[in-house]
């Protein structure tokens, strides 16, 4: 059974309220729900954090490891474009990780076009709306089974 992690970064906590005409509607609590649902139906389990502090997601990302997490589902928010510490801890843990951004980040200001995390990836999803965790977990899936040793 795959073991999943879920994690989201800064003001993600504010989805539904925060600049609705570009991040939606969905509130970061829709988003877990709909994703412990699919990963319950795939025969997967997940668990869905969210932090504000960039030492909170670099400890989850590190504490991945002795959890036995198998894929990470991330959406770094700001934290994509600063954080060399998380894209550390995401090379000393060795776990697959799939970066998700809600909104299409080449389509805005262009500090948002660099990321920290992409090029160390298993693949990045960007501008599908909260659409985005849907696909990345059906992704973190098939890649785990394709990845499977026989």
């Amino acid at each position: 059974m795959a073991n999943l992690a879920l994690i989201n970064g800064p003001n993600l906590n504010m989805l539904g309220r925060r600049e609705p005409d570009i991040y939606g509607a969905q509130t970061l609590k829709d988003i877990e729900s709909g994703l412990l649902e699919a990963a319950y139906a795939a025969g997967a389990t997940a668990t869905c954090y969210q932090s504000n502090a960039e030492d909170e997601l670099v400890s989850l990302v590190q504490q991945s490891r002795d959890n036995k997490i198998d894929f990470i589902i991330i959406n770094p928010g700001a934290y994509t474009h600063t954080s060399i510490a998380l894209r550390d801890a995401f090379l000393s843990v060795d776990i697959p990780f799939i970066e998700v951004h809600i909104s299409n980040v080449f389509a805005r200001e262009s500090f948002r076009h660099q990321s920290y995390l992409s090029d160390i990836a298993v693949g990045v999803i960007s501008g599908l709306g909260t659409q985005g965790y849907e696909l990345a977990l059906a992704a973190a899936l098939k890649w785990l089974e394709a990845t499977k040793p026989a």
